[in-house]
């Protein structure tokens, strides 16, 4: 049995990686954070910008959590370009949301809900897909 993968599906490896490696730079932003900080492990607070980097890191992960399986099934059950489309639209959300977390917390409201957007999206179009596939 041959199987062909879509060229699209490259796309959506690579937002991946992307997607994996702002999580690694939010990971060492706040690991930065907590030593100009002085925080000492395994402590979760201390100063506020270090709580605000951590905060970034782990609501992050928690997304990470939705966005990458989601992207991947919207890829295999409905179309890797509009994956890979909505995983870069989850990944500039995350940057809006870092930045203004940083700074001006009440206005994290924009990236968070580009973030939650391209989730719900993504995880539709998965929906959508294997429906299609299974009736």
């Amino acid at each position: 049995m041959s199987t062909t993968l879509n060229p699209n599906m490259g796309y959506v490896a690579l937002v991946t990686i992307l997607i994996l490696a702002q999580y690694l730079f939010f990971t060492v932003k706040a690991g930065l954070a907590r030593g100009k900080d002085g925080v000492k492990a395994p402590a979760m607070t201390g100063g506020e910008q270090f709580e605000r980097c951590l905060r970034v890191q782990l609501n992050t992960l928690e997304q990470m959590a939705i966005s990458i399986p989601a992207m991947w099934l919207c890829a295999s059950f409905f179309r890797a370009d509009v994956a890979a489309v909505f995983g870069i639209t989850y990944l500039i959300g995350r940057f809006i949301y870092a930045a203004s977390y940083v700074t001006a917390p009440e206005k994290r409201v924009l990236g968070m809900a580009t973030t939650v957007l391209s989730n719900v999206i993504l995880m539709l179009c998965a929906l959508f897909g294997v429906i299609r596939i299974i009736i």
